[in-house]
């Protein structure tokens, strides 16, 4: 009952709306708080950044898991913990390392096993593996243990290796980041008419044409209203301060949308897959 409670008291709060021109609240569906952005953003200031944005919640990972732990610890109503597959303080030369081999190492698996009894994550991801590195035996275990857990995959991935996360076991639920980064919403559409179990955040994908949605993915998202979530990537500091700029843009083609719709994107499918 206490659940049910909280889950309905946190759509009120989403649905809450000053008067008919109060900004559309959002659910972040891909934020990072990783360890080269601790010095200049402590949890205070980000917190003040997703004021000014109207970000309400968001999913949250991070290199070190660290500083997921920092903003989840500091506000945890605010902030939906994942469960990253990196482990080094970021910047650009070590991530680049730690991307070319994590999903061949052995070692990970431990780590993801010990990290998941703490019982906070609610997801595992963002983590970047394409098609030709995929089938490797941590990749089917981390699949194992997504599914284990009942915890959707967060993966920065091409379609090949989505369709191979999915043919390790059809019970897996993915959130495919970036939508596909570069995939055309033909190839979208295509994913998710034969997945049910996959959704995609927005995050880095340019929608509109102009000021006006492409009609391309005007026509996804109206035809997977329930399966997009609305994201913004702070995978490096500079990204920080641009939080609030990203919602404002992100809410002008939302508003193109029918209502039920942008709310869907905006926040409500991220509670249905993330719940309360």
């Amino acid at each position: 009952m206490k659940s049910i409670l909280a889950l309905a008291t946190l759509m009120l709060a989403f649905a809450a709306r000053a008067g008919d021109n109060a900004p559309l609240p959002l659910f972040d569906a891909h934020l990072h708080y990783s360890g080269n952005a601790w010095e200049d953003f402590p949890p205070e200031k980000v917190i003040e950044l997703l004021d000014a944005a109207g970000v309400r919640r968001a999913l949250l990972s991070s290199t070190p898991i660290e500083g997921t732990l920092r903003l989840h610890q500091h506000a945890p109503a605010r902030f939906v913990p994942e469960l990253r597959v990196y482990r080094r303080t970021v910047s650009l030369a070590t991530w680049a390392a730690e991307r070319a081999v994590w999903f061949k190492d052995p070692a990970l698996i431990p780590f993801l096993e010990s990290e998941l009894a703490r019982g906070i994550y609610r997801g595992i991801g963002e983590f970047h593996v394409d098609g030709h590195e995929v089938d490797t035996p941590v990749m089917r275990r981390l699949v194992d243990l997504a599914v284990a857990h009942d915890l959707p995959l967060h993966a920065h991935s091409d379609a090949a290796a989505v369709e191979q996360l999915f043919a390790f076991n059809p019970k897996v639920r993915i959130l495919w980041a970036h939508a596909g980064m570069s995939e055309p919403p033909a190839v979208i559409t295509q994913m998710m008419a034969r997945h049910p179990a996959l959704w995609a955040d927005l995050s880095y994908r340019e929608v509109t044409r102009g000021d006006a949605l492409d009609p391309d993915w005007q026509a996804l998202l109206l035809r997977f209203p329930e399966r997009f979530l609305y994201g913004s990537d702070t995978w490096m500091p500079f990204r920080w301060p641009q939080v609030p700029a990203l919602t404002q843009a992100a809410r002008a083609w939302l508003a193109q949308l029918p209502a039920p719709v942008a709310e869907r994107i905006a926040w409500r499918n991220a509670v249905d897959l993330f719940g309360e």
